[in-house]
């Protein structure tokens, strides 16, 4: 698919379809594919949609064919989507200039047929290979777009994440009898991207270029666009989104072990993106651009979005209440705790429900609260942050059995974060995380049963334990109790008591003002002691209570936290299963060489590597050492998640670095060698020979997997004993 471009492409210069830039006369021009995802309505920030329009007027003065694509949420997550329900960001990618989009979860926020609306108003349209519309088995909205560049046509092929049925609403896919009625494909996913890729490459596209809003997370698995490459041929580059993940250029190898590039921008104009199509050689790269690569401004989207900003002033500036205290629910590197555990931003939310429904227990998803209230004024804009979603008050009649089986659900993933982890009010339990997730879901994310012991213990409702056979009136948001939102659907088809009456933000703002005085007390300052998660006993000195004895890396992470080497993600949790970054990586790496002196500051080196950070000084030193490389000449990508392939080359890298030969002739006998990609194969050949990193099973080495803390612990160790034997030898 790297097609040599043609010479007279620099010299034909057109518009693109649907609003791209004119390109200056050039004789060097090449295709620049400036991509967003996740933009999450960021429109208030230091960098974003002005920044954006500005480097698209740069790219394209400079003789470049410029297109502007979206691969998601944009439409939803802060007060300016909610208020127009999608309506002024709309407008705003308009006023840009957007050429392609494609439909993330949080497009369909506002229900379906508001999004088919919106999809009229946004000038460019939307793109999707697997939202189906079940009546016909046809894609609601077109697979792909074509564009053409002089001689060369490109198509954008649109991909929806399957979780959207639960991370969104079941109800808003289903008819009134609960039946389907719109699908993401699922099972078939992978046939509709490839069969939408093939008409593409049969109606002439030179180049393939998938937008899509799949992710990288463990919990989106087996839909995520690290699952999804290499099952497809015919892909150039994938433009991805959900996981918020920063990617600046990632090479997974597609099902004819061809390089695909994998990118993505994180979440709210922490960057954009930037794919170029070089016309000479005919080569595709990406990169990353933020605010320390590019301060330009577009004076019209300046004045654009004044505009909008006064609209909304008078409304979003009114002093609604104060607080005493701080109220968080995301801790200062903007981690989700409120996805994790008990906060006090999470207890004001649950008791809100409860207090306002006239409900024995209030119920609250972690997924549901977005911002945090900082102590001081709190404005009608700072109620909405929290709860932008316009989901409505309800309050259902509910059995015990069904109430514990919520809570059931609510603790499956920990200790990994969930949207759906509830907070409570009028309601306390007690969770062991060190017992196995006893619940069963659906293809579609959704409750099916608890089988096993339950995690779940000393449920009571108020002071009492709770009857299983008893009847409680719980009061939360059509999403979770009428819709089933996060696979709650226990609720369901349950006696509604109060049926949709106001928004979650107008029942925070209502409990804050009328109940408490407008004034948030000082008895909110900590949660508040409603969740208690178990800490597993510290037997031979495990903190952790989520690694057990039993487990395959129970013995490597004991060691490597004794030794210093690695320690957890809270003084209680390892987490074995989340994904490392290249930045933990090089930091373990940096301990057991005893953490030697550094000169010079990272952030010279790399742009997106702040100086004073717990990875700075070893990232320095990897970097000066040639154990690993940046994602670009400037970046690092500290927080990007890292691959099998890439965590076997930095382990290559440093043993070459302690003294070892290099391999010139790598010999694989993996299954899946093909695709593992060229820059890696020394690696992984070196790795599997020297008993560094095994496959995920006896033949398969899956070079495009994470690599989780789990598995840093585990070759940590291994490099370790073999460096202690060498010494005492």
């Amino acid at each position: 698919m790297k097609k040599l471009l043609s010479v007279f492409l620099a010299l034909t210069l057109v518009f693109a379809l649907c609003g791209g830039a004119l390109a200056a006369e050039s004789e060097t021009g090449d295709i620049v594919v400036l991509y967003t995802n996740d933009v999450h309505c960021a429109i208030d920030g230091d960098f974003g949609y002005s920044n954006l329009a500005a480097y698209e007027d740069k790219m394209a003065a400079e003789g470049n064919y410029v297109t502007l694509v979206d691969a998601g949420d944009a439409i939803q997550g802060a007060a300016y989507g909610t208020m127009s329900e999608g309506a002024d960001i709309i407008g705003i990618m308009n006023a840009v200039g957007y050429d392609v989009a494609t439909l993330g979860n949080h497009e369909f926020d506002y229900k379906v047929p508001r999004i088919l609306e919106l999809a009229d108003m946004l000038e460019c349209g939307y793109i999707s290979a697997n939202f189906i519309d079940l009546a016909d088995g046809e894609s609601v909205f077109p697979a792909y777009k074509l564009l053409s560049y002089g001689d060369v046509q490109v198509a954008y092929v649109g991909i929806s994440t399957p979780d959207t049925y639960t991370k969104t609403t079941p109800a808003y896919f289903q008819d009134e009898n609960g039946n389907y009625i719109y699908s993401f494909g699922n099972e078939d996913l992978v046939d509709y991207v490839q069969a939408a890729i093939d008409e593409a490459v049969a109606a002439g596209a030179d180049y393939v270029i998938a937008v899509g809003h799949l992710g990288i997370d463990p919990e989106s698995a087996p839909y995520r666009s690290t699952d999804v490459i290499p099952q497809l041929s015919g892909l150039d580059a994938f433009i991805d989104g959900h996981s918020h993940s920063v990617i600046a250029s990632d090479i997974v190898k597609d099902k004819d072990g061809e390089d695909v590039i994998l990118t993505s921008t994180g979440t709210g104009f922490q960057n954009f993106g930037k794919l170029t199509i070089d016309v000479e050689t005919g080569d595709v790269t990406s990169t990353l651009i933020n605010s320390e690569d590019f301060d330009g401004t577009d004076e019209e989207i300046d004045a654009y979005l004044a505009e909008l900003f006064a609209k909304y002033e008078l409304i979003f500036s009114e002093v609604v209440a104060e607080s005493s205290i701080d109220l968080t629910g995301y801790d200062e590197d903007g981690n989700r705790l409120v996805r994790i555990k008990e906060t006090n931003i999470g207890d004001l939310c649950a008791d809100a429900y409860r207090i306002i429904g006239g409900a024995d227990i209030g119920l609250v998803n972690g997924g549901g609260i977005r911002a945090d209230i900082a102590a001081g004024d709190i404005s009608r804009q700072d109620i909405i942050n929290v709860h932008p979603f316009g989901n409505k008050l309800c309050v259902v009649e509910a059995t015990g059995q069904q109430i514990l089986n919520a809570l059931e659900m609510a603790v499956s993933a920990l200790p990994s974060e969930s949207g759906g982890f509830l907070h409570v009010s009028g309601l306390s339990f007690t969770v062991d995380p060190s017992v196995e997730n006893p619940v069963e879901v659906d293809e579609y994310g959704n409750f099916v049963k608890v089988e096993g012991e339950r995690r779940v213990s000393d449920v009571k409702v108020g002071d009492e334990a709770i009857d299983p056979e008893g009847t409680y009136t719980v009061a939360s948001h059509n999403y979770m109790l009428k819709d089933g939102g996060d696979g709650f659907n226990m609720f369901r088809g349950d006696k509604v008591i109060v049926d949709e009456t106001m928004a979650d933000n107008e029942v925070l703002t209502s409990y804050i003002v009328d109940e408490l005085d407008g004034v948030i007390p000082e008895s909110y300052a900590e949660p508040q002691g409603r969740i208690t998660i178990l800490e597993a006993e510290e037997e031979d000195g495990n903190p952790y209570t989520d690694v057990s004895e039993g487990q395959w890396f129970y013995a490597d992470v004991l060691a490597a936290y004794e030794n210093g080497l690695m320690s957890g993600v809270s003084a209680t949790e390892f987490a074995p299963d989340t994904d490392m970054s290249r930045a933990m990586l090089v930091t373990m790496l940096y301990r057991l060489e005893g953490e030697p002196a550094v000169e010079g500051e990272v952030s010279a080196t790399f742009t997106d590597c702040a100086d004073g950070q717990w990875y700075s000084d070893a990232v320095l030193w990897a970097s000066s050492n040639k154990v690993v490389n940046g994602r670009s000449e400037t970046t690092f990508d500290p927080n990007a998640t890292m691959t099998r392939q890439e965590m076997a080359t930095i382990l290559y890298n440093y043993s070459i670095y302690k003294g070892a030969e290099a391999v010139t002739e790598p010999e694989l006998s993996f299954s899946d060698a093909d695709a593992i990609a060229s820059w890696a194969e020394a690696a992984v050949a070196y790795c599997a020979e020297n008993g560094l990193m095994g496959g995920v099973s006896e033949t398969e080495f899956a070079p495009a997997g994470s690599a989780s803390r789990a598995m840093g612990a585990t070759v940590l160790m291994r490099i370790f004993n073999a460096s202690s034997a060498e010494e005492a030898a």
